[in-house]
């Protein structure tokens, strides 16, 4: 059995250079921060020390991030946050600037779309793109059947389609003992009913441009001008992997989805170290989670 050794973040700040950090499941949740969080981040603030937050959600902009962060006691500027939204130059790369394109999401989601060069159009109207930026901000049983009605009239018309989905996370935490269904768990629902009625369609699938895919990482070490860093993430399908894929050390810290036997999982998904939480040590928990919790704004948006 491997034996993955556990480290503290106080340990991290010497070893490395820069930190990178997923979001979800490492520094917050749906409704607030995690234990010790807004004092980790107030550490390296203060220090100086190099971090980013290199999140899957497409579902707000850096700016709105970094405004509902602060709501949480973490005082994080919008030029440290690197989203997969972001990563939608893949329009330009792709030369699907200017097409109609159905977004899933909220307003930033379809924000994200128009600042890459996509037009927004009605789910049931006849658009050339479906992107799925979230599971949230729409009427998601009416929504979901309308986009996927046009996109069977599109299909069977034989005429082209482009499937896009920033965030492949399937599942992410809402609170410290509850989850929730993601963007990738939306997308997965599509390409089951495609698969259904087109069975001989392989190609009918999306592209997934978020994490495990190396583009936000690879981002995130170009504005930390180093390769000496290390991310700490809570998926190991995501974070983990991507990471080890990219040639950076990994930590799963064991607050949020993942739950696996790390001695048994395979070396792509194998982190370096593990950590129960990113509280930095002498961190005391009040009874609300936090030491300061108390002028902490929470917010039950996403």
């Amino acid at each position: 059995m491997i034996h993955i050794p556990e480290i503290t973040v106080e340990d991290l700040v010497v070893r490395y250079d820069a930190l990178l950090f997923d979001a979800y499941g490492v520094l917050v949740h749906l409704r607030g921060a995690l234990p010790g969080a807004p004092e980790l981040i107030g550490l390296l603030n203060r220090i100086g020390k190099p971090y980013y937050l290199v999140t899957n959600d497409a579902s707000k902009l850096p700016e709105t991030a970094a405004a509902r962060f602060a709501r949480f006691g973490l005082q994080v500027t919008a030029e440290r946050i690197i989203t997969s939204g972001q990563l939608l130059h893949y329009f330009a790369q792709q030369g699907l600037r200017g097409i109609r394109c159905a977004v899933l999401g909220p307003a930033d989601s379809a924000r994200y779309v128009e600042l890459a060069g996509g037009e927004t159009v009605p789910a049931d109207s006849d658009f050339e793109a479906l992107v799925i930026g979230d599971e949230t901000g729409f009427p998601f049983l009416e929504t979901v059947d309308s986009a996927m009605t046009a996109l069977f009239r599109r299909i069977d018309a034989g005429r082209p389609i482009h499937l896009i989905l920033p965030n492949p996370d399937i599942i992410y935490p809402r609170g410290e003992r509850s989850f929730g269904v993601a963007a990738g768990g939306v997308a997965l629902l599509f390409e089951a009913a495609l698969h259904r009625r087109y069975p001989d369609r392989s190609d009918l699938t999306f592209a997934r441009l978020g994490k495990p895919e190396p583009h936000l990482y690879e981002e995130g070490i170009r504005r930390c001008g180093t390769r000496n860093v290390v991310m700490l993430g809570d998926q190991l399908e995501t974070d983990i992997r991507g990471a080890k894929a990219c040639g950076i050390d990994a930590v799963l810290v064991n607050t949020g989805v993942s739950a696996a036997d790390l001695g048994q999982v395979g070396a792509a998904l194998r982190p370096t170290y593990w950590m129960r939480s990113v509280a930095p040590e002498g961190y005391v928990a009040t009874a609300s989670g936090s030491v300061d919790a108390g002028q902490h704004q929470n917010s039950s948006d996403k």
